[in-house]
């Protein structure tokens, strides 16, 4: 359990950095309208910011733990999508494979245990 404790810590701290970079960064909000995503920008980061959130508050109430995982995780796949579809660089589309596959460990290992 340790191991999904921090991979669970990992995962929330990064969405929690891009969250805040987001709104501090413009080229963030550049990105969403190359992706033709400009209008859920600001859902997308909400989602990301309660994912993160709730891995965290997961510690406490699995339920929610295993939720967040399969949450972020399904929206990374979403991300990898949009990036496969762009035809972005293998570096362009790596952290949202990787991000996916972190929170499905999570959400798997939740489960089983």
């Amino acid at each position: 359990m340790e191991l999904v404790k921090t991979c669970a810590v990992v995962s929330s701290l990064s969405f929690i950095c891009y969250v805040i970079s987001y709104f501090v960064y413009p080229n963030m909000k550049k990105e969403f309208i190359r992706y033709g995503l400009q209008k859920l920008g600001l859902f997308v980061i909400i989602l990301q910011f309660l994912g993160a959130v709730g891995l965290i508050i997961g510690f406490k109430y699995p339920p929610i733990l295993l939720i967040s995982a399969l949450g972020l995780s399904l929206l990374m796949l979403a991300g990898l999508i949009v990036r496969l579809r762009l035809k972005d660089s293998l570096s362009a589309y790596f952290p949202a494979l990787f991000y996916m596959l972190l929170n499905a460990y999570i959400f798997i290992r939740v489960i089983i245990q």
